[in-house]
């Protein structure tokens, strides 16, 4: 094993969700990443149940723990740090992990940093790229958010341009999935089952652009993200179909519908590139691991003389290295930890970077 590099070691723990992640990194070096996922145990609802998720996160921190000290080859007593998640998320499941980032940090007397699970989805671009472009554009896609974010400093100052409002990318990937009887989660699904569609099969709508980008009392969505009804536009299109007696093409309804998703995803961010004069664009989230996303944004940005930056598959879904990667740039930019009374926040705001 190599030696491990200089500077704090910072430990992070992700449970907003359905996954359990523990992060060890120095500055901008990942030394472990372990992960247990609950994803099968809500599979057969169909969906994240709060509850299950909540019982999962207390069965597998401790063990997910240990496996992540074991990668990194040192002990819980070389941490200088703990940061967690403290929201947005599953109040249930935040409680898990800021409860035991609580315990860590008082038993190893180490300073608690509660971290914003948005803005840990950026931050965990520097564990593969090295520090982050100061201004970016981020576009962040997953499940429960879908969001156009301005990133000056991820330590301090992010704004947000836009976001969902109402069905989440990722979420709508779920839903069309389970309409085409495809397994849950739906993304990597409908991924896979697209890469054998036409695309350009069906037409289905792009919510919220062009002249339907403005609301009728002039409010500018432009930057925003509402994917409803494309969700219903595919629902009454297989209806319809099964109703006249024909197969459903499921490959084509899936590409037409993931074209659809990833079109204005694309065409938003490299707009909201252009108009902020950010010549950075960062993708992150669990649904930027889907493969025409990155393909369509990299052919996009590229026509419009921007850099992208995407991290790995394995680093944009939720982990506990993208935690862990934002408590090192907090300590490393001498941000004030978070008080050992640290609540969760379930909605908690990207403009909010600590709790």
């Amino acid at each position: 094993m190599s030696a491990r590099p200089d500077g704090p070691l910072v430990l992070g723990i992700e449970t907003s969700c359905d996954e359990t992640g523990v992060g060890l990194v120095v500055g901008h070096t990942l030394l472990a990443d372990a992960l247990a996922s609950s994803v099968d145990e809500h599979a057969r609802f169909g969906g994240v149940v709060p509850e299950v998720a909540s019982r999962a996160h207390l069965e597998a921190v401790l063990p997910t723990l240990d496996r992540a000290l074991e990668l990194a080859g040192v002990r819980l007593q070389d941490v200088d740090a703990v940061a967690v998640t403290s929201g947005p998320g599953l109040a249930g499941a935040l409680v898990v992990g800021v409860a035991a980032a609580k315990a860590l940090a008082l038993g190893l007397g180490r300073p608690l940093y509660g971290v914003n699970h948005l803005a840990a989805h950026v931050a965990v671009d520097t564990l593969e790229h090295g520090p982050l472009p100061e201004p970016a554009i981020a576009l962040l896609v997953s499940g429960g958010h879908s969001s156009l974010l301005r990133v000056d400093d991820v330590t301090a100052d992010v704004d947000v341009l836009g976001s969902t409002l109402d069905d989440a990318a990722g979420e709508a990937f779920d839903k069309v999935a389970r309409l085409l009887g495809l397994p849950f989660p739906g993304g990597p699904h409908v991924d896979r089952v697209a890469r054998d569609g036409d695309p350009a099969a069906i037409r289905f709508p792009r919510g919220l652009t062009g002249a339907g980008a403005v609301a009728r009392d002039g409010t500018d969505h432009r930057d925003d993200f509402s994917f409803s009804g494309l969700k219903t536009s595919v629902a009454r299109w297989v209806e319809r179909a099964r109703d006249e007696g024909r197969d459903v093409p499921v490959a084509d309804v899936a590409a037409s519908f993931q074209e659809a998703v990833v079109d204005v995803l694309s065409a938003k961010a490299v707009a909201a590139c252009r108009r902020e004069g950010v010549e950075h664009l960062l993708l992150g989230g669990g649904v930027s691991a889907n493969s025409r996303l990155r393909a369509l944004v990299q052919q996009r940005a590229e026509a419009a003389g921007l850099r992208v930056r995407v991290p790995r598959p394995g680093l944009c879904t939720d982990n506990g290295a993208m935690v862990a990667a934002l408590g090192s740039m907090l300590v490393a930019a001498g941000r004030e930890p978070s008080p050992l009374g640290l609540g969760t926040d379930p909605s908690m705001p990207v403009t909010s970077i600590q709790g």
